[in-house]
């Protein structure tokens, strides 16, 4: 008997690889396909001026949207938030945003999660929540970063090696051909609900 499709497909790779790009193409596919589905998440999206990258925000998949991380911001109350690099996290409004879209509900069919990152991992409320969506039965498409010189976030690695994960490894050469894969296991699993 062949095994059962894995419900939680990790995306991971460089920087700039894609991963954002195919989890919104098969996001959009899966919505062409099957327009019956409940979908919930959010993804992360950068924010430029005059082509650089100043930050990111967080959209929800119906459209919602507020700041993530921004090089930018210098209000009274950013002085107390964490940092990644040249950016400051906030992530009061990461969790208005991101933790209402990952409550299990029971007609939920699919749930997008574009990133468990650094940035993301500084909410004490994420992670577990993430969990939560993990241990339902409700398939699950996310975004990991991969381990920088060796070195994964613990958060991460808890993902990337939970026993029911199949993890999608993207590079320039593969992007189609793992968005055609993904988008196959998840309409797969779409069918058996």
């Amino acid at each position: 008997m062949a095994a059962a499709p894995s419900r939680c497909l990790l995306v991971t790779g460089p920087p700039g690889v894609g991963k954002t790009t195919l989890v919104m193409r098969v996001f959009e596919a899966l919505k062409a396909s099957h327009p019956n589905l409940s979908i919930r998440g959010f993804y992360t999206r950068e924010v430029r001026e005059s082509g650089e990258r100043v930050g990111f925000e967080v959209v929800t998949l119906d459209g919602r949207s507020g700041p993530l991380a921004s090089s930018k911001v210098s209000s009274p109350e950013s002085v107390r938030w964490p940092t990644v690099g040249k950016y400051k996290v906030d992530v009061a409004s990461l969790e208005s945003l991101a933790l209402p879209e990952m409550q299990v509900k029971e007609e939920t069919d699919l749930f997008i999660i574009d990133e468990v990152g650094k940035m993301e991992l500084f909410s004490s409320a994420f992670f577990p929540a993430v969990m939560r969506v993990i241990g339902s039965n409700v398939p699950v498409l996310a975004t990991i970063p991969i381990p920088r010189n060796g070195r994964d976030i613990p958060g991460v690695a808890r993902l990337r090696n939970h026993p029911g994960a199949t993890i999608f490894t993207l590079n320039t050469g593969n992007r189609d051909m793992m968005r055609e894969t993904i988008y196959n296991q998840l309409s797969c699993l779409m069918q058996q609900r």
